[in-house]
């Protein structure tokens, strides 16, 4: 039987209670903070952010008011012997670096190694380095825990190399390493999210969760298995529209068959031409699917694409967050799921932090 849903993904910041009292965090490649906002959930007390966009250290600033913010590079941020006190007392340093690179969207093989720039104008990142960057700066803080999130192409094909190599930088850094692949619909998010998270517990303080996972791996127990019942869109639909269609859209969407998954079907049946496929469909009784940083994820029963109390619910977003100028799918789609990260927390702190 499926457990009840332990976070609420239909929330706002001004009625949200904050304990404070589960121990210390710090966020790198913060975003908008959705990784934020999911361990203020679980109870956890996040002390500030690093995020090299500006327009992302913004609306960070805006709604979660941190004590510490950098606005730089993690490449230059790891590198740095002025850092607060407190950034070497954590429980819990957060990081999702960049992760196009291993994506099964893009390029994959042929963008490692090179040199990026994100959308906002930031400086040129090898993006497939700033995980060991990342864990550069465990090493100089050295949290009690690591918690790391990518994308599932990061486990798959060549890439798996990665991997390895970061289980190395991790054991290096005198941490304990394990990865999971997560799917968020299953953990009480309305939308179907699957994500990989490195867990990393400080060896010096694995003594007694230690178990042989297999014949050749020692390491510190821990559970991450969620079973909640499924959200369908019919329970974050919301009856209004702010994004219409483009008339070329509206033209498909008004010839749409009950096999579409998106417009590239309807496009390609009526013209022939393999495009609109990133114009998806989103159907009453399914489960969203991943929202994207360029979503454009359209009702099939209503004219429109999703709305931003429908985007909001489904990234369990708080229905109160201010995005300032910034797009909400662009955030929402590239954040971590608030409700994601606390179930998360939740296990760590009751499974580690908590007999420490």
């Amino acid at each position: 039987m499926k457990q009840e849903h332990k976070f609420k993904y239909n929330w706002t910041l001004k009625n949200a209670n904050f304990t404070k009292d589960k121990g210390k965090v710090f966020s790198c490649f913060a975003c908008g903070g959705g990784s934020t906002m999911g361990y203020k959930l679980a109870g956890f007390d996040v002390i500030g952010h690093n995020d090299i966009d500006k327009k992302m250290i913004e609306v960070y600033k805006e709604n979660h008011k941190p004590k510490f913010s950098f606005h730089e590079s993690i490449t230059t941020f790891a590198k740095r012997k002025d850092l607060p006190k407190e950034l070497y007392e954590l429980d819990i340093l957060d990081g999702s670096p960049p992760c196009s690179s291993f994506s099964m969207a893009g390029n994959r093989e042929k963008d490692w190694g090179k040199e990026k720039v994100f959308r906002e104008g930031q400086e040129l990142q090898v993006l497939d380095t700033l995980f060991f960057d990342f864990i550069d700066l465990a090493k100089e803080l050295q949290p009690k825990v690591v918690v790391a999130e990518n994308v599932k192409g990061l486990l798959l094909g060549a890439a798996k190399e990665y991997v390895i190599k970061i289980y190395k930088a991790f054991d290096e850094a005198g941490y304990y390493c394990q990865h999971f692949l997560l799917d968020a619909s299953k953990m009480g998010v309305p939308q179907r999210r699957e994500r990989v998270f490195f867990i990393c517990l400080r060896k010096d303080l694995a003594k007694d969760f230690l178990y042989w996972k297999d014949m050749f791996t020692e390491v510190p127990k821990i559970e991450m298995e969620f079973n909640e019942k499924e959200i369908l869109f019919k329970d974050v639909f919301t009856d209004y529209t702010d994004r219409k269609l483009s008339p070329a859209i509206l033209n498909l969407w008004n010839n749409r068959l009950d096999i579409d998954n998106d417009m590239g079907n309807i496009n390609e049946r009526l013209f022939g031409k393999p495009t609109y496929f990133g114009h998806k469909f989103t159907k009453m009784n399914e489960v969203n699917k991943t929202i994207i940083a360029g979503d454009n994820t359209i009702l099939f029963d209503y004219p429109r694409l999703v709305n931003k109390d429908e985007l909001s619910k489904i990234g369990s977003y708080p229905l109160d967050y201010n995005f300032l100028k910034l797009r909400p799918e662009y955030l929402i789609g590239m954040s971590v799921p608030p409700v994601m990260t606390a179930q998360i927390a939740s296990n760590i702190y009751e499974q580690w932090l908590s007999k420490l």
